[in-house]
């Protein structure tokens, strides 16, 4: 569903007129998906007038994760509706430098396999910045495909991402509004980024060619795409900010034809979203009291029983006060529900008055089924929770969705090998084929090319390696390998970061597990941050067996909670379960995490983020027990949070 496009210009507060901080239009969709197809519907209505006009349309294209859907429902709508390219001219934004256009890493492949090898643009319409010029030939280059763009007429419409710093294209921060098409230096956070597609942060490489922002703001219609939450504080410094190189975003301030279409996740740090009761009235639900309650306790780093009448009215919430009385007995209300989240026991506590408690207190033995998307979120999300869990005698399952081979870098392949081989010649084991294996994979890792994607042996080989570990951690937790369920669902086994869509087969294979076991309690991984990453498609798979199984009588009694992962915690007004954990049990966690060695010590999707897993795991654990000590409750050393999905 789209919601209400803001005013782009903001209005002085008038009786009637609701305040806008935004100073570019952005519209708001319920999820990537909505958004992608009102993108894609515009483009084809925009080729389709030029066609009937007999002009021909001339596209700037995007490449990343945010682009992917709107190509994907352009391929469909040619397919099932005629949609022709014919009359398409293209021009990609950038491409890494130096790149070779068949590497699985370059732009080149990424379009054709995305976009142009599934319609009838002709080949000689489309261009793409080349990563292979040489040197002493770049500048006149990129002169050359800027005039290029000039003679067919300009950008007719210009699809745009941004990065996590603000940068359009390759235009990283300190770009400046009239720069060209260059070779730039690629920001730190940028290549960080990357590092997942590259498979580390060392393979990313450290230029670009990119249009520049003058070319870029020459569109007549531009439209950029944002989704996840770690995009939003980027849109909000863009739409609501002041325009300043530090985010080349903000220059689009200046275009007069430019939509910001974002996601609900990629809008969380806008005003209007993140506080609604400041731009406009809202309906004074308890969803939104108790946001706009924890938003004002923090904000004036006040506990919440210490907040005033004067702290709601000079805070824009006086209609609050107005409709609801005393601010001292909201703060009770609040109080008492963020109090009712904390919980020792997230199997539910037996023979307890489970009234106001997050869990029901029967079954008081519970078979306990934990989705884990990859071989080590369990114990890095939840795995204080996980320890409680079977600490408190419930039936704990743990399905591990996909192998995460692709997340073990080769020399650990080789050691894992080599061992293998060790350990046959060391007991006398004779078997050619293991030391085939090795010498095969040591050869094929040596002369590994750009375009080449590991063996199927040597991503069983990671696979396994995988497999060992999370065995490990669940024998360290304290349940039987046979309660760990590899799935190993299709989806993922491309051999690459871009997976396929999720199949018939990735269902039946969720359903079926569910049907097995009969939960009453279902965790899974809530953080979908990049919907085109492993966590959504999991979830996906997930929600859609749920929708299948939701009828049968066993899943009447089955409650499923949602984890956020390594990054990211759930806003403190959504949380619905907090479980705490003691020192000694945050430093068990950690030695549970210690059991997925091939992730420790430079980890191969580093992410921005330079620490490894279990102190990402730990600050954000701390931090959402110090929230609840800030709020005016108990202090706890650490706390998972969770929230509730429900059918």
């Amino acid at each position: 569903m789209l919601m209400q496009t803001a005013d782009t210009n903001a209005t002085n507060g008038t009786v009637g007129q609701p305040i806008t901080y935004e100073k570019i239009p952005t519209q708001i969709f319920a999820d990537s998906k909505e958004a992608s197809t009102a993108v894609a519907l515009e483009i084809a209505e925009l080729i389709r007038k030029k066609q009937k006009e007999g002009k021909m349309c001339v596209l700037g294209l995007a490449t990343g994760s945010s682009p992917k859907t709107v190509y994907a429902k352009l391929v469909k709508m040619h397919r099932e509706e005629g949609l022709s390219f014919k009359n398409v001219i293209s021009f990609n934004l950038d491409e890494y430098y130096q790149m070779e256009p068949d590497s699985i890493y370059s732009y080149h492949r990424f379009m054709k396999e995305q976009l142009f090898n599934h319609v009838d643009i002709p080949k000689e319409n489309y261009f793409i910045p080349d990563g292979t010029i040489p040197p002493a030939m770049l500048r006149e280059y990129c002169i050359s495909y800027e005039n290029k763009i000039n003679a067919v007429g300009g950008l007719d419409f210009q699809l745009l991402g941004i990065g996590g710093n603000g940068h359009v294209g390759f235009n990283e921060p300190g770009s400046l509004i009239n720069s060209h098409t260059r070779l730039i230096t690629l920001d730190h956070s940028t290549r960080a980024a990357a590092a997942m597609e590259f498979g580390g942060l060392h393979k990313v490489p450290r230029k670009a060619i990119t249009l520049g922002v003058a070319p870029i703001l020459s569109a007549r219609r531009i439209v950029l795409l944002a989704w996840g939450e770690r995009k939003a504080s980027v849109i909000r410094s863009a739409v609501e900010g002041p325009v300043t190189e530090r985010n080349p975003a903000s220059y689009l301030q200046a275009h007069t034809n430019v939509s910001f279409v974002v996601d609900e996740s990629a809008a969380t740090e806008l005003t209007r979203v993140k506080t609604p009761w400041a731009v406009d009235s809202v309906v004074w639900d308890n969803k939104m009291i108790k946001k706009a309650v924890t938003h004002l306790s923090q904000s004036l780093r006040k506990p919440i029983l210490k907040l005033t009448d004067k702290d709601y009215n000079d805070n824009g919430m006086s209609d609050l006060l107005a409709q609801y009385g005393a601010g001292y007995e909201i703060n009770i209300n609040v109080f008492n529900q963020l109090q009712h989240t904390i919980t020792g026991w997230p199997g539910g506590k037996p023979n307890a008055d489970d009234t106001n408690r997050p869990e029901r207190a029967q079954p008081a033995k519970k078979r306990v089924l934990i989705f884990s998307p990859h071989p080590d979120d369990d114990i890095i999300s939840m795995g204080g929770t996980f320890q409680r869990l079977v600490d408190q005698g419930h039936e704990v399952h743990v399905a591990y969705q996909t192998s995460g081979n692709i997340a073990v870098a080769d020399d650990e392949a080789l050691r894992f090998i080599d061992f293998v081989v060790d350990f046959n010649n060391g007991f006398g084991i004779d078997s050619p084929a293991a030391n085939k294996l090795f010498l095969d994979a040591k050869e094929f890792l040596k002369h590994t090319k750009d375009s080449e994607i590991d063996t199927p042996e040597i991503r069983q080989v990671k696979g396994l390696l995988r497999q060992g570990e999370a065995k490990a951690t669940c024998r360290f937790v304290g349940i039987p390998t046979k309660q760990a369920h590899f799935l190993n669902m299709p989806f993922y086994e491309t051999g690459t970061v871009q997976k396929n869509p999720i199949g018939e087969e990735d269902i039946k294979i969720i359903e079926n597990l569910i049907e097995e076991i009969k939960p009453h309690q279902i965790y899974a991984a809530g953080d979908f941050a990049d919907p085109h990453g492993t966590h959504k498609v999991c979830w996906d798979a997930i929600e859609a067996a749920l929708e299948r199984c939701k009828h049968k009588n066993y899943m009447k009694d089955c409650w499923v909670w949602l984890y956020r992962g390594a990054w990211a915690e759930w806003d403190i007004h959504e949380i619905e379960m907090a479980v705490p954990m003691s020192p000694d049990q945050v430093l068990k966690k950690r030695r549970g995490i210690f059991k997925h060695q091939s992730q420790k010590d430079g980890v191969v999707f580093q992410g921005e983020d330079a620490r490894e897993f279990w102190q990402r795991a730990e600050e954000r654990n701390s931090a959402t027990a110090l929230l609840y000590d800030e709020l005016g409750l108990a202090e706890y050393e650490a706390m998972e949070a969770f929230v509730r999905w429900r059918f």
